[in-house]
């Protein structure tokens, strides 16, 4: 019989096209939104994914993420060095600072000072360059942070600190090795261009060193953000953290809580979720829409089919197996081609710095929402088969 479900499945070439595409359209767009969600969680830890070498992070009581900081006293970093258990632990520091490009145009960074000695937390550059450039004086490292067209300095050199005023309609081209910047009316020049995890909200970093950054931002009294621990070989990190917690009194997270923390504060603050929330229920309502109506249809036109196969006996029970059996079907068929072509459109998207991460789960909540949509469908066009009397077959209705 179930055999049978399938031929009359198949058979209906312009019905099964339909139902194929509503289920796929519906698979593409769970899915797709899911994988945006993920690719947007991960850009919002990148300043965690960057540093894999970093077993606990230390901070202000009061942060919770990567995105929204507070800094603390110089004094934490020798008080985190002499918990027991700690073998390294380095400063690391965030601040948003404008910065004064050449023909007069600012910008805003996020300038991030690392260990002057180990220079941890400093990004891999381009053209084979050493991130050891930074020992340089004033040198800073320069990286897009998942933007565009923000780190463009003038082309020719009458366009570069003019008398007369700024100079922004000008030819321009992208920063590079020797390039300057003012920062606070001090002199940075740039060592490198590196291209590390883009972040979400995308913007534009400048790496250098704590010592920089204190020459950088002198009024500040503190610079510290987060100190960087590494553990101690056979030490437990989460007994460690929780060590530093009670002699510091600061927050110290293993960098997979960290992580976890930082999605926490999305799913809570940012109105990203929310548009991925709306794109869902779109994707649901119109998914149900469309798979509805189409399953209604197909089984409204075979009723005479099923007229049939009651009056030999078939019971109510089958039929509607038979019923779920065409859903379930056509779901996996079309939740297979959606998920085929958000794996197909995912490099493309990503290619423009698009926040977009196919993980494990997201096929697997794509396949689940597109069966619940479909099982669902399949419930409400079952009803005319249940009520169905065989005495239609020979009425001639």
């Amino acid at each position: 019989m179930y055999r049978i479900a399938l031929q009359m499945l198949m058979g209906d070439k312009s019905k099964y096209t339909g139902l194929l595409a509503g289920i796929s359209f519906t698979a593409f767009l769970v899915t797709f939104a899911l994988a945006f969600f993920a690719g947007f969680m991960t850009q919002g830890f990148a300043l965690v994914s960057e540093n894999p070498s970093v077993d606990i992070w230390v901070m202000d009581p009061a942060v919770n993420s990567t995105e929204m900081t507070i800094n603390i006293p110089a004094s934490a970093l020798s008080r985190v060095r002499g918990v027991k258990g700690v073998a390294n632990a380095v400063p690391l520091s965030l601040n948003d600072v404008l910065a004064r490009f050449p023909n007069g145009r600012f910008q805003t960074f996020q300038m991030i000072g690392v260990d002057d000695i180990s220079l941890s937390g400093a990004p891999a550059l381009q053209a084979d360059l050493l991130p050891t450039m930074l020992y340089k004086p004033e040198s800073v490292i320069v990286d897009a942070g998942g933007t565009s067209d923000k780190l463009q300095t003038p082309v020719y050199t009458k366009d570069k600190w003019p008398l007369d005023g700024v100079h922004l309609d000008i030819p321009t081209r992208p920063l590079a090795f020797a390039d300057e910047l003012l920062i606070n009316d001090k002199r940075v020049v740039v060592a490198g261009v590196s291209r590390t995890i883009p972040r979400f909200p995308p913007r534009p970093l400048l790496y250098t060193t704590f010592s920089n950054v204190k020459r950088i931002l002198p009024a500040e009294k503190k610079l510290l953000t987060f100190v960087l621990v590494s553990a101690q070989k056979g030490v437990s990190l989460h007994e460690l953290a929780h060590r530093i917690e009670q002699q510091t009194g600061l927050r110290a997270r293993t960098s997979a809580d960290f992580k976890e923390d930082t999605v926490r504060w999305f799913l809570i603050n940012s109105e990203d979720v929310g548009d991925i929330t709306a794109m869902l229920v779109l994707a649901m309502t119109v998914g149900f829409g469309v798979t509805g109506i189409m399953l209604y249809m197909f089984t409204y036109e075979n009723l005479k089919q099923y007229a049939v196969l009651k009056a030999m006996g078939a019971a109510n029970p089958l039929l509607l197996k038979m019923v779920f059996v065409q859903a379930g079907t056509t779901a996996f068929a079309g939740a297979g081609i959606g998920i085929g072509l958000c794996a197909l459109v995912g490099p493309l998207v990503s290619s423009f710095d698009f926040p977009f991460r196919l993980l494990w789960f997201t096929p697997l909540v794509g396949i689940l929402g597109v069966l619940l949509v479909s099982l669902t469908a399949a419930a409400i066009s079952s009803r005319p088969v249940l009520k169905l009397e065989p005495g239609m077959v020979f009425s001639g209705r």
